[in-house]
């Protein structure tokens, strides 16, 4: 009777439970290209949560349609802890607004681990255009409407959204070109076909150290270790708020047992404490965080309508 009883208890336990997570490799879906600021994240975390988790954490980029294709793969994913999400603000807060259909709700797929790091954008200019700072650039704008272009990575990228914002609440007219990903709306500026764009400051440093582009303010709260001559927004009289920061971000499948996300975000924490980590995320720019599950659902609740509210002043259509 006791042997019977035991039996149809163990058959009872969930199957995740019945070895200690985890017992395999897990796999890490970063929904952007190889090299930019979302893989590099990525590809250094998971190197540690590995080392500490005693198992490898297997990078794939699932690239496509501002990370609607690997986010839409991992929500759909079985949520046993072995296949888990890093992406973006824009897959998370801005998509809902550009998709009519899509293969996940961020408020309700995603068991959400927290934040890994923030990314800071600079502003920067063509050093061409008769303004060294920030009030100088918005002075030359007001004096000639519509004469100046601002490079974004593509339509409804993060560069776009925050520099349509930028427009309105400094009310300046600049002209939106379009490129296909930020490293061409850097070069842009730099051989002139464009006056403004922001990017990541690991991205700009040694155009801005060899006088190619002038960096006119920081969209953060404190300065960049990579560019402290560089002002923040707030100290160049503007709101400080003006330009929101990209984050790149772990989830989970929603179904996925809490144990399981808990130990993960405490894995991650850990791993973002270690210096060596921090040292080459801060070298490119990146802040690592650390933050709660909690503090990045409620982001993503308010992103929605922040930047559906832009995209409909923008004019963008959902496809």
């Amino acid at each position: 009777m006791v042997v019977k009883l035991f039996l149809l208890l163990a058959m009872c336990v969930p199957a995740w439970a019945q070895d200690a997570y985890p017992s395999r490799p897990i796999k890490l879906i970063v929904s952007f290209t190889p090299g930019g600021g979302a893989d590099l994240t990525a590809r250094t975390v998971a190197a540690k949560l590995g080392e500490q988790m005693k198992q490898p954490v297997v990078v794939e980029n699932r690239p496509g349609a501002n990370g609607l294709v690997g986010a839409g793969a991992v929500a759909q994913s079985p949520a046993d802890g072995y296949t888990i999400l890093l992406t973006d603000r824009g897959a998370l807060g801005v998509n809902p607004s550009l998709y009519k259909q899509m293969p996940y709700d961020p408020t309700r797929d995603f068991a959400y681990i927290g934040i890994a790091t923030v990314a800071p954008y600079v502003l920067v200019s063509d050093p061409r255009l008769p303004a060294k700072t920030l009030a100088e650039f918005l002075a030359l704008a007001k004096a000639q409407p519509g004469k100046i272009n601002y490079a974004s990575f593509g339509i409804a990228s993060m560069a776009q959204l925050n520099l349509e914002a930028f427009k309105s609440r400094l009310g300046v007219d600049l002209v939106h070109v379009p490129y296909k990903g930020a490293g061409p709306a850097v070069q842009a500026v730099v051989a002139g076909d464009a006056g403004i764009t922001i990017s990541s400051p690991a991205a700009v440093l040694g155009f801005v150290r060899d006088g190619r582009l002038r960096a006119l303010a920081i969209g953060a709260m404190k300065r960049s270790s990579l560019l402290p001559d560089v002002p923040t927004l707030a100290e160049s009289g503007v709101e400080g708020d003006l330009l929101a920061s990209t984050y790149f971000a772990l989830a989970a499948p929603g179904a996925t047992p809490r144990t399981i996300v808990e130990r993960l975000h405490n894995e991650m924490k850990r791993a973002l404490s270690a210096p060596e980590v921090r040292e080459r995320l801060l070298n490119a720019g990146l802040e690592p965080v650390g933050g709660s599950a909690q503090e990045l659902l409620d982001l993503v609740k308010q992103d929605i309508p922040r930047f559906r509210k832009v995209i409909t002043e923008i004019g963008i259509q959902p496809e």
